[in-house]
């Protein structure tokens, strides 16, 4: 029964367990990357739309918001992690029954998470952007914004689920095209609420809203035509709690290395708000481009990580081996490849966003001090990848919990006090050279060969 019903859909989905790992890595990491190029370019288009036709302040609150968004859904993204593994294992042993179990779980989860995040979120947010020493100037803008954003996130798990899924499955394509369809309706929908309507920064919140539901819901449309599998129906979706369980085990680790992260950005922009409204701007605006020039290795690695579940579901250890070799060829040599473009033109890029000259001159500088090490942070991330995809997902905990709190926000709040913003910006690259080093070494250990849920 498992293997007839796996053959059924081999066509569709993609088996990772054959075939040359470089070839796989690529060809499903690509779709992936593609689509996150889409992605970060209605994140760009965002930002340009409120850097220039807003203003610097709004710029200023767009970027404020997002390490609380981010703190706010960190753990739902662990436990998403936990879940894609859990089905790329399931996927790799051929047992399609629990598959689909874990699926229906998956979906629940996310839904009555997502309402719990909402209702906290919009509660609270003014009170955390007090504790963050937001200038008071930004507060009724960022507030504004983020509880738009807030409202839906529904829509936005939904959309993201239901990629992950389908990733998880060996599906990278099919994600791109709803990333496709999102893109095209949130650049849409900016230049119309926020030229056509004057909505200001609520239009550029509601285009993101409004894009990510139409996504989801072409998404839930493909799925009940085309994936018998993982048709999505009220009638007969199912809760498993012995997979709830595992996802919650495997995942919460994830879940806290992501909060780490979220709370350590919060950290940085408590530490960064003081210096101006200039300094946000600036920094917000170079973290979109630190977006592009990371995305290749956050997407190959998410590739390696569905590549890992697989073939650890199958038991071949070997080919893990030559899955994370060749993908830290090709993130490495694309890592380079943005540190030339950023050190070159990087100074061009950030006019694109807005035309003050002493935001551009602060953010010029940040791409300059960390785009050096770019391929530090490509190279850490995919042996995490590695760990993760093994279901070994409390060291890659661990080792965000010292590079975040043991070294990036010490060294970003005490040289401050030496160098200023230069001082802030020295500690992202002290944090990831420390994640490389304990990465590498536990890699090595080779401890994570043996925690297969499967």
């Amino acid at each position: 029964m498992q293997r007839k019903c796996f053959d059924k859909y081999i066509s569709i989905l993609k088996d990772l367990t054959q075939g040359s790992p470089g070839k796989l890595i690529l060809y499903f990491a690509l779709p992936m990357l593609i689509g996150n190029v889409f992605q970060q370019l209605y994140n760009v288009v965002d930002s340009a739309v409120v850097g220039k036709f807003i203003g610097e302040k709004a710029l200023a609150a767009v970027g404020a918001s997002f390490p609380i968004f981010y703190v706010l859904i960190a753990l739902i993204i662990g436990i998403a992690s936990g879940n894609m593994v859990i089905i790329s294992q399931y996927y790799g042993a051929k047992m399609m029954d629990k598959v689909k179990q874990a699926i229906d779980t998956f979906y629940i989860t996310v839904f009555f998470a997502s309402l719990i995040i909402s209702v906290v979120g919009i509660y609270f947010s003014e009170d955390i952007f007090r504790l963050m020493d937001l200038p008071e100037e930004l507060m009724a803008d960022a507030t504004l914004y983020l509880n738009i954003f807030l409202g839906g996130v529904v829509a936005m798990f939904g959309y993201n689920s239901t990629s992950s899924i389908l990733r998880g499955l060996g599906d990278s394509k099919t994600p791109l095209y709803f990333l496709i369809v999102s893109s095209i309706f949130n650049v849409i929908f900016d230049l119309l609420f926020v030229l056509v309507f004057h909505w200001g920064i609520a239009g550029v919140a509601w285009a993101t809203v409004l894009s990510q539901a139409i996504a989801f819901i072409v998404g839930i449309i493909y799925l009940n035509k085309k994936h018998e599998v993982i048709r999505i129906s009220l009638k007969t979706i199912t809760f498993d709690k012995e997979i709830f369980i595992k996802s919650i085990k495997l995942g919460l680790p994830s879940g806290f290395q992501q909060l780490f992260v979220a709370l350590g950005m919060m950290a940085l922009y408590k530490i960064v708000n003081p210096f101006g409204t200039d300094v946000i701007a600036a920094y917000s605006v170079a973290g979109r481009l630190d977006g592009f020039a990371v995305m290749p290795a956050m997407n190959l690695t998410a590739a390696l990580t569905t590549f890992v579940g697989q073939n650890i579901g199958a038991n071949k250890i070997d080919r893990v081996k030559e899955g994370l070799y060749v993908t830290l060829a090709y993130s490495v040599a694309i890592s380079l490849f943005f540190t030339i473009v950023i050190l070159l033109w990087g100074e061009s890029i950030m006019y694109m966003f807005t035309s003050d000259a002493q935001v551009v001159a602060i953010g010029y500088k940040y791409l300059q001090i960390v785009g050096y090490f770019y391929f530090t942070f490509s190279i850490m991330f995919s042996f995490l990848g590695v760990f993760r995809g093994a279901g070994d997902t409390m060291i890659p905990m661990i080792i965000t919990l010292f590079s975040m709190w043991i070294f990036r926000v010490p060294a970003a709040y005490f040289l401050s006090k030496v160098l200023g913003t230069d001082g802030i910006w020295w500690s992202i690259p002290t944090g990831w050279i420390f994640g490389l080093f304990a990465s590498t070494i536990y890699f090595k250990m080779g401890h994570w060969k043996n925690k297969s849920i499967v």
